[in-house]
């Protein structure tokens, strides 16, 4: 294992979703007829309506961060879930309750943990997001342990391996954004998502 290579830089105008639209079209519009884009008011995995039509990952807006966050997702989600609208997933909007809010957590520790190398991939800083600003009080203390799970799988991907289409876009990435860190050679740590 190399030494870790820090890939974390400073927000910039420099990032434009359209590279990862680029780059996730790339990797995958021909071999599994799916799309990014952007746009949309709120994510939305819409698969294709008819066989052999185009499955499409819409992001918020031109939003960077919601890109990669909804491919994460994307990555995660196996044959059966991408037949399904957002993946057959429910989604509590703001203001979630406390139980909602771990169920939340739970299923999204792995998404971000995902969303955190595309960014190290980029060159961009990733946060965690509790995606519930108006929810339960107390929220620095339950961030806390959110950001330790979200550290906690990414070391997990770092000894196991990333899933494999995931793989693939953190090296495409790696090539658009001229950082060839490799996911071994990453720092994860808990202080490092503050």
């Amino acid at each position: 294992m190399g030494a870790p290579v820090n890939t974390t830089l400073p927000l910039d105008n420099g990032w434009c979703s359209e590279r990862l639209e680029r780059v996730f079209a790339d990797c995958f519009a021909d071999k599994l007829h799916t799309r990014l884009r952007g746009g949309a008011d709120e994510p939305l995995y819409q698969p294709a309506q008819q066989q052999g039509g185009c499955h499409v990952l819409y992001y918020r807006a031109d939003y960077f961060a919601s890109a990669l966050h909804e491919v994460a997702h994307w990555c995660i989600a196996g044959a059966e879930r991408r037949l399904q609208v957002d993946f057959g997933y429910w989604y509590a909007p703001d203001g979630r309750s406390t139980a909602e809010q771990l169920a939340f957590e739970s299923v999204e520790s792995k998404p971000q943990a995902l969303e955190w190398y595309f960014a190290r991939a980029c060159g961009y800083r990733f946060r965690v997001s509790v995606d519930n600003l108006d929810g339960v009080s107390g929220a620095l203390s339950e961030l806390s342990g959110f950001r330790r799970q979200v550290c906690e799988q990414a070391l997990c991907w770092q000894r196991e391996g990333l899933p494999r289409r995931a793989a693939e876009f953190y090296h495409a990435l790696c090539r658009e954004f001229d950082t060839p860190a490799t996911p071994d050679a990453l720092n994860f740590t808990v202080a490092g998502l503050d």
